[in-house]
């Protein structure tokens, strides 16, 4: 898995699932949630838009749940 350089443009994908996720995992730092997010939604580049929201949250939650595992 490579990983992302955080973005310097804000993505709406990156930003919901970023806001939830640190909610849902309070015991991993914000940075690593955000490495995790980047990293996921560059992995979906050529997902349709519409859908990203959805995938990046979706994907990154399952890494962070396997993490903590």
């Amino acid at each position: 898995m490579a990983l992302a350089a955080l973005p310097t443009i804000t993505d709406p994908s990156v930003c919901s699932a970023m806001s939830r996720l640190s909610q849902e995992f309070p015991h991993v730092g914000l940075r690593s949630i955000s490495i995790v997010v980047c990293t996921c939604r560059e992995e979906l580049r050529g997902s349709p838009e519409g859908a990203l929201p959805e995938l990046v949250e979706r994907l990154a939650r399952h890494r962070l749940q396997a993490a903590a595992a």
